[in-house]
């Protein structure tokens, strides 16, 4: 056989091979929803983050986002929170910016206001779909405009229209949330950057309302986002500064991400502001850690009249917060053997640091299991591998080839995250013997509610614990499926914070604070109270009830629950000395906590009763949900020349994440498997040539 048949030949063989993978994607084409135009599957590519690129045309200023300001205002356990980002535009030409920043999961986006010069507009609340009308409205018309939408609970999607050469455009935000300490740790994070997310879905269904069987929806189209190169550091300078009043004295103030300067004014007061060598610190997310003297945590009740008695001004409505303080946990003397299965990510964008803190994190999980324990190790990336066909003792054999097992991965990969808590479900386990799944990933994927919809259906009595590895992990999916799964969440952010992570986690799953917990009002008409059912309290942390009330402020509110002593059993009383103007908050954060019942966690596949409950709520309480909008429009034609660029503001990289992060799809494109083979055909159709040219040179 010649060299030039064997090259046909390997030709051959390599586009037949790639025949199955066209056919594959083109099955995979035909199964898509309806919504799904398959004739334009050519064109229509796999929705990812992508790389940004340098140059262009110079009068376009491609960083329209200068500057991110960050007001914190801490009074007890209730957290205001002012956001300023400043756009500019240094070029010559006029511009339409685009920028995708995260937030937190329990933030109440409750106004928005655009100032530009001496002029401030304050945004309305509307429908999602007619707030993007509006907007596109006043950019064709070359009005200057902003519109927030949300994304995901934690990530948002600011719009700035027609920002004309020279303009400096102030957009503001504000937001509440609620901290509720553990352990007697309180935490406020403020995310800086949104991670790469891993997506299955095509460009074409990240657009438009909610599809059905788990196409895209609103706020998809965040997945494409234009990202920097691993390590450079952000383009845009990152400032923040707050208040902290607790009434009692400080027993620790940290911040274990950032550098800052602490200035206490007295007992339980202290003023923080980030170090000027953090001014480029916008790539990883901001945590601040603080402890009160004595342990002592922000329990009790709180009121909130929503109409004054002295005017008759206000609303109709009454709410209420309740943070009942835990019992003490307490060891149990026979403790019965669990089964584990850790579920551990390792795709392209937990390569390196991230991944190395992982092996650190599991290696001290495993070791804190006792010999009657069982366990299996289950690594998923684009595919899954598993530690053993069944769950193996806690030996020290068993352990130290587990630990074996896990350091030989690198990372590299997409992130089927569900593929593998599916598989994971799937291990056979011993009838009678408690399991517990311990999931560890960075959660950059945008599938969030599929998987939060698996695990609610799929567990039956077992807990999960999520661990969040990494600087910037997406906080939603992480809470999310520790919700799902009736467990607790973890973010580790270093390899020095595993050890004490997995001493929580045993802790945790061998000593419940509380189980069985319920709550009763008794002579207090409270009403519309969220959560409907509590679940069991693993941490040690106050148990939180919000709810509306009528009436008179009176009677008491009872906690009951079982402990490791037996029964527990509390009671709150309600007075007039708990109501205050300055607890306004509570109607922002109830309806936050409501919306979050709804729709955060909720199904992937809402019906239109809940789409239409999220709606109302958003509406009614002025807040930003996947349904509802904030809209500015400044009512002057500002552009009268044709035309203006659109610019997406790239985003850095996560503190550590890898280059591998970007660009990952979820298999061959149609179209890139057809020009690989077809490349391998003309290098083998060009050495047939090449290779009867030489024989007809001999011959001559």
């Amino acid at each position: 056989m010649t060299l030039s048949t064997r090259t046909l030949i390997l030709a051959a063989v390599v586009c037949a091979s790639l025949l199955p993978l066209e056919a594959a994607a083109q099955r995979l084409a035909a199964e898509r929803p309806p919504a799904f135009d398959v004739a334009q599957a050519k064109d229509d590519k796999t929705l990812s983050p992508y790389f940004v690129v340098d140059g262009g045309d110079p009068d376009v200023d491609r960083l329209p986002l200068k500057d991110t300001r960050v007001d914190v205002a801490i009074a007890g356990v209730i957290a205001d929170v002012t956001v300023r980002q400043v756009y500019e535009n240094r070029g010559q030409r006029p511009l339409h910016a685009r920028y995708v920043f995260p937030a937190s999961t329990r933030a109440a986006v409750s106004g928005m206001t655009m100032t530009i010069g001496d002029v401030r507009i304050v945004a309305t609340i509307k429908e999602r779909e007619q707030a993007k009308t509006q907007f596109e409205s006043a950019k064709k018309e070359g009005k200057s405009a902003s519109l927030l939408e949300q994304s995901r609970p934690n990530v948002f999607t600011m719009n700035v229209a027609n920002v004309l050469p020279g303009d400096t455009i102030l957009v503001e935000l504000k937001y509440t949330e609620l901290l509720v300490p553990t352990d007697g740790m309180y935490e406020f994070v403020y995310p800086t950057v949104v991670g790469p997310r891993y997506s299955e879905k095509r460009e074409s269904e990240a657009l438009g309302a909610p599809k059905p069987l788990g196409g895209g929806g609103p706020g998809d189209e965040f997945v494409k986002t234009a990202y920097t190169r691993q390590g450079v550091l952000p383009k845009s300078e990152f400032h923040l500064a707050g208040v902290i009043s607790s009434g009692v004295p400080f027993q620790e103030l940290v911040s274990p991400t950032h550098q800052m300067t602490v200035r206490t004014n007295g007992p339980g007061r202290a003023e923080i502001q980030l170090a000027d060598s953090e001014r480029l610190g916008g790539n990883r997310d901001f945590i601040l850690h603080y402890r009160l003297a004595g342990q002592k945590i922000g329990a009790g009740l709180l009121l909130y009249q929503g109409r004054d008695p002295s005017t008759g001004l206000g609303t109709s409505e009454n709410f209420f917060l309740l943070m009942a303080e835990p019992p003490q946990a307490v060891a149990r003397d026979e403790i019965p053997s669990r089964d584990y299965v850790f579920v551990v990510d390792v795709s392209g964008s937990m390569y390196g640091f991230p991944l190395d803190t992982a092996k650190k994190l599991l290696g001290d999980l495993v070791n804190v299991l006792r010999p009657t324990d069982t366990f299996n190790i289950l690594v998923f990336e684009s595919g899954f591998e598993i530690f053993s066909p069944v769950s193996v003792p806690a030996t020290t054999t068993n352990l130290r080839r587990a630990q074996e097992f896990i350091g030989s991965k690198q990372g590299g990969g997409g992130t089927r995250l569900l593929n593998g808590l599916q598989r994971a479900v799937a291990l056979p386990r011993e009838p009678g013997l408690s399991r517990s799944i311990v999931l560890l990933t960075d959660g950059y994927i945008d599938a969030e509610a599929d998987v939060f919809d698996y695990v609610r259906e799929h567990l039956d009595d077992a807990n999960v614990f999520a661990f969040g590895i990494g600087s910037s992990v997406n906080r939603h999916l992480i809470e999310g499926v520790a919700r799902a799964g009736l467990g607790e969440p973890f973010i580790v952010t270093k390899p020095e914070d595993a050890p004490e992570a997995a001493e929580q986690l045993r802790r945790y799953i061998e000593t419940p604070v509380l189980t069985d917990i319920k709550v009763r009002f008794a002579g207090f008409d409270a009403y519309d109270v969220e959560p409907g059912k509590i679940p069991d309290l693993f941490a040690s942390r106050p148990i939180v009830v919000f709810g509306k009330w009528r009436g008179a402020m009176g009677g008491t509110i009872e906690v009951s629950g079982k402990t490791g002593r037996g029964a527990y059993q509390a009671s709150i009383p309600v007075t007039p000395a708990n109501a205050d103007a300055s607890h306004a908050a509570l109607r922002h954060l109830w309806a936050r906590t409501r919306i979050a019942n709804l729709s955060d966690f909720g199904p992937a596949n809402p019906s239109q009763e809940r789409v239409a409950e999220i709606t109302s709520l958003g509406l009614t309480y002025s807040l930003l949900t996947k349904y509802t909008s904030f809209i500015a429009v400044y009512e002057v034609v500002r552009r009268t020349t044709d035309g203006a660029d659109d610019v997406d503001q790239p985003l850095p990289l996560p503190e550590s994440v890898s280059d591998r992060a970007v660009g990952v799809t979820s298999g061959a494109e149609p179209e890139l498997v057809w020009v690989v083979a077809i490349a391998v055909a003309l290098w083998g159709c060009m050495q047939l040539l090449h290779r009867r040219r030489v024989t007809e040179g001999s011959r001559l």
